[in-house]
C-alpha cells in the first residue's frame, strides 16, 4: 500500500528526503576541520577536495600540489583536506612532515592502503601491509636489498640492455625518432622480468608482450576503476565486506601462474639463479601467496617507476644539451677508468649523475603523494589538536619539491642543487621521492641502480635532442598511480 494515491509524488518525497539527508551529512562532515580551528581549502560536494580547482581533470598529486601552496601562501603549518566526505590530514612544514615518517612514527606506521588478503591474497605485499605483517615482512625482506645484493645482480641487469641498444639501433638506422617512453617502459619491463622472475621477456619483439600488458594493465585505471579504489581506501572494511579486488584478477591469475611455475622448475630441476626470485625461495617461512605478493611489489616498484624516471631525464636532458655534455663527458670518464665497461662501482662514481637522478626525482616524483594512517590519537606537536585515531594523513611530495621557499624557480632543471654543498644547505625532508623514515622505498637501491645504468648506457652512444612531436611541456598522466608523462616523449638520436 502507498502512502499517498500518487506513486510520483510519494517518489519525489522520498527522493528529496534523501538529497536533504545527503546534503546536511556532507555540510556536517565538512565542518570538521573548522571545529578543530585545522586551516583547510573549501571542499565540494559529493568529492570532497579531489577534484582539481577549475573542474580539470588532473592527477591527484598535482590536485594536492595546489593545495599546499594554497595553504603555504597562508602561512599554514599543517591542513585540512576531505576525500569524499572524510577529513584527512596534511602537513606543510618539514617537521610536522619528519614527525610524521619518522620522529612518530609509531603512530603513523600504516599506509592505509586498501588490500585484501582473504580474496585477493597478491595484494597483501610490504607496500600495503599494516602492523605487525608489515613489520614481519620488512625484516624479512631488508636482507635482500643490501648493496651486496645488488651488485649480485648488476651483471643480470646490464645483459638487459642488449635489447634496448638494438631497437634503438633499428630505429635509428631508419630515420625514425624515439619513442623513449615506450622504449625505456620495455627495457625495464626486460629487467624487472629478468631479476625478479628469471624470465627473459623480450618486450621490444613485436606481438603479445605479456609482462609489459599486465604491467599497464595495472597502473592504468579507468574512471570507474580510480573511483572505486578511492571508496575502498575510504571505506575499507566495506570493501572488504564486498569482498572487492586491490588488483584485478586477470592481473593476479597472470603474476601468481608465472611465480608457481617458476617456483616449481626451479625445485624440479634443482636450478639457482642470481636474482630477486631466488632470494625468496631461499627466504625461510614464506607462502606461494607471499612469495607471489613481494615479487609482484618489486615488479610495481620497478617497472612503471624508473622508466617515468628515465623517461623525465631524457626529456630534460634533451632539452638542456649543456647538462647532457656534462654528465656524457663524467661517465665516459668514470668508464674510462674501468675498462671502458659499466660496472657496479663505476656507476657509483658518476657524482654528477646522482644529481641529475636527483633533480629528476624532485620535479618528477613517480609517487607524488605519500599516505599514512594515524592508528592512535596523536597530539600535534605544539597545536592543541588531537589528530584522532583512524585519521588519514598525506604528505604533498609534490608540493613540497615544487616550494620556492626550498628550490627557487623550482621549474627550472638545475642538477646543481643537488650539489653537495647545496644539499647540506636545504632542510632533509626537502627531497623524498622515496619516502623516509622506516617506511622508506625499500627498492631504492634497485630502482636508482636501474635508472641510472639505463641512462648510461645510452648517453655513451648516443646524443639526444627533442624532436618536433614532443610537447615542450608534457603533462602527467591522469589515469596513472605514478607521475608518468601523459603524451610520448619523443627524441632524435644521433650517434656519437
Amino acid at each position: 500500500m502507498f502512502l499517498s494515491n500518487s506513486f510520483l509524488t510519494d517518489l519525489v518525497g522520498l527522493l528529496l528526503a534523501f538529497f536533504t539527508i545527503f546534503i546536511t551529512y556532507y555540510k556536517w562532515s565538512f565542518n570538521y576541520w573548522k571545529k578543530l580551528n585545522v586551516p583547510f581549502v573549501k571542499p565540494r560536494i559529493p568529492l570532497g577536495n579531489i577534484i582539481a580547482p577549475l573542474k580539470k581533470r588532473e592527477q591527484f598529486a598535482v590536485v594536492l600540489k595546489h593545495i599546499y601552496h594554497e595553504l603555504k601562501r597562508k602561512k599554514a603549518r599543517h591542513g585540512g583536506v576531505y576525500i569524499f566526505s572524510s577529513p584527512v590530514y596534511m602537513v606543510i612544514d618539514l617537521e610536522y612532515v619528519k614527525n610524521i615518517l619518522t620522529k612518530d612514527f609509531q603512530y603513523f606506521n600504516d599506509r592505509g592502503f586498501y588490500y585484501n588478503e582473504k580474496d585477493d591474497p597478491i595484494s597483501a605485499h610490504l607496500f600495503s601491509l599494516n602492523g605487525e605483517k608489515w613489520k614481519n615482512v620488512r625484516v624479512k625482506l631488508t636482507p635482500t636489498f643490501t648493496s651486496g645484493k645488488m651488485k649480485m645482480m648488476f651483471q643480470t641487469l646490464l645483459d638487459c640492455e642488449k635489447n634496448l641498444h638494438e631497437k634503438i639501433e633499428e630505429l635509428h638506422t631508419h630515420k625514425q625518432p624515439l619513442d623513449m617512453k615506450r622504449l625505456l617502459g620495455c627495457y625495464t619491463m626486460d629487467v624487472i622480468g629478468s631479476c625478479a622472475f628469471g624470465i627473459e621477456c623480450n618486450s621490444f619483439k613485436d606481438g603479445p608482450a605479456s609482462f609489459r600488458e599486465y604491467g599497464l594493465k595495472f597502473f592504468k585505471m579507468s574512471k570507474w576503476e580510480s573511483f572505486v579504489f578511492g571508496l575502498s581506501i575510504t571505506f575499507p572494511k566495506l570493501a572488504r565486506s564486498l569482498r572487492i579486488r586491490a588488483v584485478s584478477k586477470s592481473v593476479s591469475d597472470f603474476f601468481s601462474k608465472v611465480v608457481k611455475n617458476n617456483m616449481e622448475y626451479r625445485a624440479r630441476n634443482n636450478y639457482s639463479r642470481k636474482d630477486f626470485m631466488q632470494l625468496l625461495i631461499e627466504m625461510k617461512g614464506l607462502t606461494l601467496e607471499e612469495v607471489t605478493a613481494q615479487s609482484f611489489v618489486f615488479f610495481l616498484a620497478g617497472f612503471e617507476t624508473s622508466s617515468s624516471t628515465m623517461s623525465w631525464a631524457m626529456y630534460e636532458l634533451a632539452k638542456n644539451p649543456d647538462i647532457q655534455q656534462k654528465l656524457r663527458d663524467e661517465i665516459n670518464a668514470v668508464v674510462a677508468r674501468y675498462g671502458g665497461k659499466l660496472t657496479y662501482d663505476g656507476i657509483q662514481e658518476v657524482k654528477y649523475m646522482g644529481q641529475v637522478v636527483d633533480e629528476t626525482l624532485r620535479k618528477y616524483p613517480p609517487g607524488g603523494v605519500l599516505s599514512r594512517t594515524c592508528i592512535q590519537d596523536y597530539k600535534v606537536p605544539d597545536q592543541d589538536i588531537i589528530i584522532k585515531k583512524g585519521t588519514r594523513v598525506l604528505v604533498p611530495v609534490l608540493g613540497i619539491h615544487y616550494d620556492e621557499e626550498y628550490y627557487p624557480d623550482p621549474d627550472k632543471f638545475d642538477p646543481e642543487r643537488f650539489s653537495e654543498r647545496n644539499s647540506r644547505s636545504r632542510p632533509h625532508y626537502a627531497h623524498i621521492p622515496f619516502g623516509e623514515g622506516p617506511r622508506i622505498c625499500i627498492g631504492l637501491r634497485f630502482g636508482l641502480m636501474q635508472s641510472k645504468v639505463g641512462l648510461a648506457s645510452l648517453l655513451m652512444k648516443y646524443k639526444f635532442t627533442l624532436n618536433d612531436k614532443t610537447e615542450r611541456c608534457p603533462k602527467f598522466a591522469v589515469d596513472s598511480f605514478v607521475l608518468t608523462p601523459s603524451e610520448e616523449i619523443w627524441l632524435n638520436a644521433e650517434k656519437i
